[in-house]
C-alpha cells in the first residue's frame, strides 16, 4: 500500500467491513496506547481509560485519523492544562465534583458526542457537515476545560455570567477575564487544527482541496466559544449546586469531601458537571453543524 493509499484509507469512512475491521484494529490500539498514557499519568482513572479507548476506538476507526488527531488533542492539552499549577489549584478542590483523573463518565461527556457523531460519518457514507459538527463539539469541550483550568489561576475574582456578582473561583457559572481569553484560546486552537489536518489529509491521499473547507477555523471557534459560554450559563442557572454548612463553602458534590450531605441550593439535582458538558459540546455540535451546511452548500 503506497503512503496516498493509506491516507485515504484511514482518512475517510471505510469502504468495506474488512477495511472497517481494520481501521477498528488501528484505532484500539491507537486509543489503547494513549489511554494508558494518560492513566499513567494521573490523567485517568480505571475506568476513564476504558471510556476513552472505546471513544477513541470509534472516533478514529469510524471518522478516521483527522477526527482521531483532534480528539487527542482535546484530551492532550486538557490534561497537561489539569496538571498545570495543580499546588495553586488544590485549594479549590472543594468547589468540584471530581479531582483530575477523568473517570468514565467525565470521557463520555467529553468525548461521547464525538464518538456518536463518528458513527453517523460512518454511516452516511463521509457527510462533510458532520465534521463541522465534530470539530465544533471538541472546540466547545476544549474551550470549557481550558477556561475552567486557567480560570481559576485568574488574580481577579471571577463574575457570574448571569448576574456579574463576584464569587469565588471555582464557583460554577463563573467567568474571568483570564478563563475567557483561554477559552477563545483552545476554540481556535481546535479549528486552525481541523482544518491543517484537512489539508494535510488531502496533500497525503491526493484528494481535491475544497476552498469553502476554508471556513473551518472560523466556525469551530464560533461554535466551541458559544459552548463554552452555555455550558457556563448552565453551570449559574440549571446545574445542581450544593452549600456545606460545615464547610461554609459551595460546591458540585452531592456529599461533601468533607462526609456531611450539603444543602441544595440551586439546580436541577440531576443536572451535574458532566451532565452539563455534554450539554455544551451538543451546542458547539449544533452551531458548527449548522454553520457547515452553510458553508458547504449554500
Amino acid at each position: 500500500m503506497s503512503a496516498q493509499q493509506f491516507f485515504a484509507w484511514a482518512g475517510g469512512p471505510a469502504s468495506s467491513w474488512l477495511g472497517l475491521g481494520l481501521r477498528l484494529v488501528v484505532g484500539l490500539a491507537l486509543s489503547a496506547g494513549v489511554g494508558w498514557a494518560g492513566f499513567k499519568r494521573a490523567s485517568l482513572s480505571r475506568s476513564g481509560l476504558l471510556g476513552a479507548i472505546a471513544v477513541g476506538t470509534l472516533t478514529f476507526g469510524l471518522g478516521g485519523w483527522v477526527w482521531g488527531l483532534l480528539l487527542v488533542a482535546f484530551f492532550a492539552t486538557s490534561s497537561a492544562l489539569t496538571h498545570y499549577a495543580s499546588a495553586r489549584k488544590q485549594p479549590l478542590a472543594d468547589h468540584f465534583a471530581k479531582g483530575s483523573r477523568r473517570d468514565l463518565a467525565q470521557v463520555l461527556a467529553n468525548g461521547g458526542l464525538g464518538a456518536a457523531l463518528a458513527m453517523a460519518y460512518a454511516a452516511t457514507g463521509g457527510q462533510p457537515t458532520l465534521f463541522f459538527a465534530f470539530a465544533g463539539a471538541m472546540a466547545a469541550v476544549t474551550a470549557d476545560t481550558w477556561a475552567t483550568e486557567l480560570g481559576v489561576l485568574s488574580a481577579d475574582r471571577p463574575r457570574l455570567i448571569t448576574t456579574g456578582e463576584a464569587v469565588e473561583p471555582g464557583t460554577s457559572g463563573a467567568v474571568s477575564p483570564l478563563g475567557s481569553l483561554a477559552a477563545m484560546s483552545g476554540a481556535w486552537m481546535i479549528g486552525f487544527l481541523s482544518l491543517a489536518l484537512q489539508l494535510l489529509q488531502g496533500r497525503l491521499s491526493g484528494v481535491p482541496w475544497n476552498p469553502r473547507l476554508g471556513w473551518l477555523p472560523l466556525l469551530a471557534a464560533l461554535a466551541g466559544l458559544a459552548g463554552s459560554l452555555f455550558d457556563s450559563l448552565l453551570g449559574a442557572t440549571l446545574q445542581a449546586s450544593y452549600y456545606c454548612m460545615h464547610c461554609g463553602k459551595e460546591t458540585e458534590q452531592p456529599i461533601h469531601r468533607c462526609g456531611r450531605q450539603p444543602i441544595h441550593i440551586r439546580g436541577w439535582p440531576w443536572l451535574d458537571n458532566d451532565g452539563v458538558n455534554l450539554l455544551a459540546s451538543l451546542a458547539g455540535a449544533l452551531i458548527a453543524g449548522g454553520l457547515g451546511v452553510l458553508a458547504l452548500h449554500v
